[in-house]
């Protein structure tokens, strides 16, 4: 599939709230969504099951696959089985992997997928995009924007707290991704979507200004909003610039030498930030660091476990992993002592700034 085809599709549907999925029935008997009631239902392991128990009673006609990994072989697996009979939609409940098999598996075979998010992590939850691990990476495929995209709260509330707490480091990553875009434009005469650069950019904006934390419903349900406003940044402009720029390219090449821990957002939220020093936006970064360090998520490579060796390796590494796309990482075009450099002058900066 191509990485990325343009849609002005939009989601039909967006509910963001508690109890979403215990009321889920009424919403797939929606006529925009199944006219018929045969949907099929995709869960993951553990939580999945939870989830089917308190929904069963509404479900009708409905099948339950259980998908478990997050990979393109997990995927097409899912596909094959949907195949098997006329379904009117795919509904997908879980986290980011769940999702994304859903979505990907939906989408090879034209089904409309409707997106029921228990987490918060990543901008995945209504993005025409499916991140699916591969032969040793983790790399984008294209796909449908679901037709609806449902937030439980209580599922959110419930869930791993750092797990969550990513979507605000993939968040601030479009302020990078954003920057790297109108970059792009001066030096290569690349298109800039204005109105897709206004919904990712208003996201970023709202959390990093937003006082609260995961343990306030209001601020809980901007970033679950704004996670969505950039998935529909990326379906108007028709590719992932809105919300991907050096920011990921770091996070890839993390994923493709093996080096670092931490989750998607955690990665791109410290790679936005290092991109935001080495572009020379000091009153950004300084922005962009108090809400990460707020927020209790990595701001050094050590963070990540990673020594400043490795973390030079992995941005030199960056533009391979998007030879197409040109970033402050490609602009800059640093020797490994250059990076070194830098890394150093972030971590003093970093310091004199948060102490």
């Amino acid at each position: 599939m191509p990485l990325l085809a343009r849609t002005v599709n939009t989601p039909l549907i967006i509910e963001v709230r508690r109890g979403a999925i215990a009321d889920l029935g009424p919403l797939l008997a929606d006529q925009r969504i199944s006219a018929g009631g045969d949907v099929a239902v995709v869960v993951g392991p553990g939580q999945g099951e939870r989830i089917v128990e308190l929904i069963r009673p509404t479900l009708g006609s409905a099948d339950v696959f259980t998908v478990a990994g997050g990979t393109l072989d997990a995927a097409l697996e899912l596909g094959d089985k949907l195949r098997a009979r006329s379904y009117d939609a795919v509904v997908g409940i879980g986290g980011g992997k769940t999702i994304d098999t859903a979505k990907y598996a939906a989408a090879r075979y034209g089904i409309p997928m409707v997106s029921v998010a228990t987490s918060l992590a990543n901008d995945g939850i209504a993005s025409p995009i499916a991140t699916l691990d591969h032969d040793g990476g983790r790399p984008s495929y294209g796909a449908h924007i679901p037709i609806a995209v449902v937030v439980d709260l209580d599922f959110v509330e419930s869930g791993p707290d750092l797990h969550n707490r990513a979507g605000i480091g993939e968040l601030l990553s479009n302020i990078s991704a954003l920057a790297d875009w109108e970059l792009a434009r001066e030096m290569c005469g690349e298109r800039v979507d204005g109105l897709a650069a206004t919904l990712a950019r208003t996201g970023a904006e709202a959390i990093i200004n937003h006082p609260g934390d995961m343990t306030d419903d209001g601020f809980v349900t901007i970033l679950a909003e704004s996670l969505i406003a950039s998935g529909l940044a990326m379906a108007i402009s028709g590719t992932s610039r809105p919300c991907s720029g050096g920011c990921h390219e770091i996070m890839h090449a993390m994923h493709l030498l093996r080096l670092g821990t931490g989750s998607h957002g955690e990665q791109v939220g410290l790679g936005g930030l290092f991109c935001t020093f080495l572009r020379g936006d000091l009153p950004r970064f300084r922005q962009m660091a108090s809400c990460l360090h707020r927020h209790g998520l990595p701001i050094l490579p050590a963070d990540l476990a990673l020594t400043d060796d490795q973390f030079v390796d992995v941005v030199l590494h960056a533009p391979r992993t998007r030879p197409d796309r040109y970033t402050i990482i490609e602009h800059l075009d640093l020797s490994p002592d250059g990076i070194r450099d830098r890394l150093a002058d972030y971590a003093d900066a970093l310091r004199d700034h948060l102490r």
